[in-house]
């Protein structure tokens, strides 16, 4: 093992909060890590052990960075501002996340000292955001007309600041990256996963080269080995308790394939689509009694489950949803787009526009790039062109996948480019939106729900 890569294991154990414990179950080693958050404790089981020489922990380019510098298991296996501002503190921002490739700013950010770094790197040290370069497609049915950078960062990429998404329960994914770009058409999810970790090496950890085959086997069983999910509530207590079936080990359990509840028939071979998608609390919706606090808390995120599933939401000019099945208005619930059982991601690959990167909702730490389109003339001005800087096309524009739910509470911010501080917010965001009238209670409970998941 390597100096580099023993320094990152070992700097890695040192986060581990509340258990790292191993058993033996028939052949196979599993290892549960838990650790505390905002909301009470998330919970990973890994049906591999996690072995310090494993390549997902070690350094294969030419920066220090290794998979586990982005992401972090008691950061639901993505990365936090809390998080990220202490490797800060601790390396004077020297920590090998801070790298001006792709954690900067802007590429040619100055970083010669402290108060410099903490500039350059002010978007990843506030909400999380790696900087992901793109061009746009020589075929594009649009042009770039004007560029509001606030970084004024030369050369002829967009720059996209986006969340890294976890390396966990990576079972569930229909789409790899939130633009879908590592998804191609006739390969296996394996097959993508490992054509991720190349570029992701080449890329993030400035790599002469690809990994090996062997390395990109083991980063690839390493992750699809992962489970993440919330297994206590600091109001609720246990998740798993009382006929509820939070945490992790449920969650390897579940079963998945793509169409496994197809919302809207995009894939012929897809199973009927089935809006009470978590029922993961439902046993506590039933339960009697007041004056417990613990059972109200209890009640609350069941009633929460019961709201995601059946409350009824007025769909409109959604991209990828409304345009893809010509009809300007779809009476749906949550779970219509949220629709894997117990895991909440699209079980179909659906890249959807819900305007989170619309001019209306971008804050001055982001660009803004006004597109037109060039059959149509149509204007368009946006923080993130998402799918669009993949295919071309000015339908595409703004649309990036949805995450899988579970582990949510670990990994705050929220949304592709972090504008989603809190749970709270992101309930906010969808009450506005979609003009849900949420009463108080309501949204309590909602917020309860998400941060069980």
């Amino acid at each position: 093992m390597t100096r580099t890569s023993r320094k990152l294991f070992y700097w890695l154990s040192s986060l581990f909060i509340v258990t790292l414990a191993a058993r033996v179950a028939g052949e196979t080693l599993l290892t549960t890590l838990r650790f505390h958050n905002d909301l009470g404790v998330s919970e990973t089981l890994s049906l591999r052990p996690i072995d310090e020489q494993n390549a997902f922990f070690q350094s294969l380019g030419t920066n220090d960075r290794a998979c586990v510098t982005c992401h972090q298991p008691q950061n639901g296996w993505s990365i936090t501002p809390p998080s990220v501002r202490k490797r800060f503190r601790d390396s004077d921002g020297l920590d090998p996340i801070f790298r001006t490739n792709d954690g900067a700013n802007c590429p040619s950010a100055d970083v010669s000292s402290l108060e410099a770094r903490r500039t350059a790197y002010s978007l990843l040290l506030k909400k999380g955001l790696i900087r992901v370069a793109l061009s746009i497609p020589t075929n594009a049915e649009f042009s770039l007309v004007d560029v509001d950078d606030p970084y004024d960062c030369p050369g002829f990429e967009l720059a996209l600041f986006r969340r890294p998404l976890p390396s966990t329960n990576l079972r569930f994914l229909s789409a790899v990256m939130w633009d879908g770009r590592e998804t191609q058409a006739g390969k296996t999810m394996e097959e993508n996963f490992r054509q991720q970790a190349i570029d992701a090496t080449r890329g993030h950890a400035q790599a002469l080269a690809a990994p090996t085959a062997a390395q990109l086997k083991e980063i690839v069983d390493f992750e699809t080995a992962l489970f993440t999910a919330q297994i206590r509530d600091r109001n609720a207590g246990a998740l798993d308790r009382d006929g509820a079936t939070g945490g992790a080990t449920a969650v390897s359990q579940q079963p998945f394939f793509i169409g496994i509840n197809d919302p809207i028939g995009l894939n012929p071979t897809g199973a009927p689509f089935d809006p009470r998608v978590f029922t993961l609390f439902t046993s506590w919706l039933r339960r009697s009694g007041s004056g417990d606090d613990v059972q109200e808390a209890r009640r609350s995120i069941a009633r929460g489950q019961d709201l995601f599933n059946s409350r009824p939401i007025v769909i409109e000019g959604v991209g990828g949803l409304n345009d893809a099945l010509g009809v300007p208005s779809i009476t749906g619930t949550c779970t219509l787009c949220h629709d894997t059982p117990n895991a909440g991601d699209h079980s179909v690959s659906m890249p959807l526009n819900i305007g989170v990167s619309d001019e209306a909702n971008r804050t001055a730490d982001l660009p803004l790039y006004t597109l037109s389109c060039n059959t149509t003339g149509t204007i368009v001005r946006t923080s993130d062109p998402g799918r669009a800087m993949i295919t071309g096309k000015c339908a595409d524009i703004g649309k990036v996948k949805g995450p899988v739910l579970r582990g949510l509470t670990a990994r705050a911010p929220y949304f592709h480019n972090g504008s989603a501080a809190t749970l709270a917010d992101v309930v906010d965001f969808y009450n506005r939106r979609f003009a849900l009238q949420l009463s108080a209670r309501e949204r309590a409970d909602l917020i309860a729900f998400l941060g069980a998941l």
